[in-house]
């Protein structure tokens, strides 16, 4: 029998899932055998499908998400957040992605912008899309720091490859002179070739007065918003509704214990 010589050849290949698929198949019943043709086609949706899940995985891993494991199933459609059930799932096909288009989540603290971003972020890396997720703060440091040290035009170049950048936390302070045309230069490269999903406390009617200069905050602006779906949270915030969920027996038995 050749069985463990293929099987270590497959492991040297890579060949992980048609080797998980052997293993499988020569276990079976004598009765049930399959002929050739059926064998070799099940071995390669088998590494087919490992492929992907790992590819998922990978994509997962480098997004950096904030919350990697929100997904599209879990969003909750209550009536007191505002969400369009039918926007949500059609968003989740991905053809806004295809199209370069952008999305916009904006509402109050603890409403689950990020969360519904990284949910949205999930399923694009289900889809095969390259994600990559960080806040505006870290952002403007690190574009800072890139230009210090020369870094700064491979820095826009990694971001602007990425199919889908998550800005989290957009608008949370004014914007200096060199901030501005770092987001320029971003939004320029990015725009008509990758999908942004932006989210802020702070209304679209407020930004250009937030970016400050006129002129810049015309040409950042009109290539994020004009192509963008726009998605309002409303609603209490649900980090105050969940507050004592996640503390521990002891700590809640303190608490109680005190207040006596």
């Amino acid at each position: 029998m050749l069985t463990h010589p293929t099987l270590d050849q497959m492991a040297g290949l890579g060949l992980t899932g048609m080797a998980d698929a052997w293993k499988a198949l020569a276990e079976q019943d004598p009765g049930q055998a399959l002929d050739r043709n059926e064998w070799l086609g099940l071995m390669l949706d088998r590494e087919a499908t490992a492929r992907a899940d790992k590819r998922f995985a990978n994509r997962l891993r480098n997004a950096k998400m904030r919350f990697p494991n929100a997904c599209i199933e879990d969003v909750s459609f209550a009536a007191s957040r505002g969400i369009d059930r039918r926007q949500v799932l059609a968003l989740a096909q991905g053809e806004w992605i295809k199209a370069k288009e952008q999305i916009i989540l904006t509402g109050q603290t603890g409403t689950g912008k990020t969360w519904l971003a990284c949910a949205f972020g999930h399923q694009a890396a289900r889809l095969d899309h390259s994600v990559l997720y960080v806040r505006m703060p870290r952002l403007f440091e690190d574009m800072a720091m890139a230009r210090l040290d020369g870094r700064f035009p491979k820095l826009v170049d990694k971001l602007a490859r990425v199919q889908l950048l998550i800005l989290d936390d957009w608008g949370t302070h004014g914007l200096t002179d060199q901030q501005r045309l770092d987001l320029l230069e971003l939004f320029e490269e990015r725009y008509q070739r990758r999908s942004t999903i932006i989210t802020a406390q702070l209304p679209v009617s407020g930004w250009h007065d937030m970016i400050g200069e006129p002129t810049i905050a015309d040409a950042i602006l009109d290539r994020i918003v004009h192509n963008a779906h726009r998605i309002d949270l409303k609603g209490d915030s649900m980090r105050r509704k969940d507050q004592n969920v996640n503390l521990t027996p002891s700590e809640n038995t303190e608490t109680l214990k005190t207040e006596t």
